[in-house]
């Protein structure tokens, strides 16, 4: 294992610059959100944003990386693919439950019939610096869904906050090149560096237990079958009473993926977009002839449930949900998704076998 300060870090990120678009999570009221990075030379006399390596997981998803929100796909009828982007991305600070995301995203975009070229760039460009959970929030459960809340897969580098600067773990080819290319700027962990980052990682792992524990959210060895036994329940329609349709609970997910493809012509040339789509919006299902096999809300509030905790689990072996919380905080209507669970588990016991 390596070691690094947090001064060499910032030089590292700088350097890392070069080549790539440096996001960092940086705080924004009780959020954090994922701002590019600027050295604090280069903040041109303005107050720096300072980077949150540490703490929980960014509101923006790890996805937004790698699927954009709204993304070229074609110029014209030109054969070749458009980039939207000058450099590739370097994303600091991304948490174990975004990285579970991308066994559902690479699922989805990398291992079907078709292959997404724009996703495969991007997951072979980029790279992902990740770090601990450094502490939880109400709306985490990421071990009630088999996730740590520090990475162990899925990252190129890892960042372990201890006292005094960050334990380096890298995690690919790409990011064992980036610690042997800037070398000069690691030392060695120490043992004393070690047992810090396990104590570390034990307190967080024991607030979030606590917090599961505290709510009552079911572990997923108690999630097969709920979804069918429940298929008919009146939780669905209970649950859906408060929904204002918004899809906002689609658009932080770190595992949503549904987007719509559109063409646009503007000034005599033709480009194609894709853009993220909702399976909670009621147009969402919509055929032709105006058939809806999902009319009704409650049907796609089922839909999403059943596509996380349902369809991945037989088709890719994953459960399409990872703890991360995002929906909880993202909903306007409070509708969280543990007590649905809950409530899923609690019913789904009582019917007959």
């Amino acid at each position: 294992m390596q070691f690094i300060t947090v001064n060499n870090l910032h030089a590292l990120l700088k350097n890392l610059g070069k080549d790539y678009e440096v996001f960092v999570p940086v705080k924004r009221g009780q959020n954090l959100i994922y701002k590019r990075y600027r050295a604090e030379s280069d903040q041109g006399g303005f107050s720096p944003d300072i980077p949150v390596i540490g703490e929980v997981r960014a509101f923006d998803p790890l996805k937004a990386f790698f699927s954009r929100a709204r993304e070229r796909v074609a110029d014209g009828f030109s054969a070749d693919l458009p980039r939207t982007l000058p450099k590739p991305l370097c994303i600091v600070g991304a948490k174990a439950c975004d990285l579970k995301g991308f066994k559902v995203q690479d699922f989805v975009f990398m291992e079907g019939d078709f292959k997404d070229p724009f996703y495969i760039r991007a997951r072979e460009e980029n790279i992902v610096i990740a770090a601990d959970c450094t502490c939880a929030i109400d709306t985490c459960f990421c071990l009630a869904v088999g996730v740590n809340p520090y990475p162990t897969e899925g990252f190129d580098i890892n960042l372990s906050e201890v006292s005094s600067g960050f334990i380096v773990e890298p995690g690919s080819d790409k990011g064992r090149t980036i610690v042997e290319k800037y070398s000069g700027l690691f030392g060695e962990a120490s043992d004393a560096h070690m047992s810090e980052r396990d104590r570390r990682r034990k307190k967080v792992a024991a607030e979030v237990k606590n917090g599961i524990q505290k709510i009552g959210v079911p572990s997923q060895d108690q999630f097969e079958g709920i979804i069918q036994s429940n298929f008919d329940s009146e939780i669905w329609k209970e649950e859906a009473e408060s929904c204002v349709e918004c899809g906002a609970c689609n658009t932080v997910c770190p595992t949503c993926h549904c987007f719509l493809l559109y063409d646009q012509k503007d000034k005599g040339a033709m480009e194609r977009l894709r853009v993220w789509d909702s399976c909670m919006i009621k147009d969402f299902a919509l055929v032709a002839a105006g058939v809806n096999p999902r009319p009704s809300l409650w049907m796609r509030l089922r839909n999403r449930f059943e596509k996380k905790f349902d369809f991945f689990p037989k088709l890719a072996n994953v459960y399409a949900c990872t703890g991360c919380g995002r929906c909880v905080s993202a909903c306007p209507a409070k509708i969280d998704i543990r007590k649905v669970l809950q409530r899923l588990v609690k019913d789904g016991a009582k019917q007959p076998v």
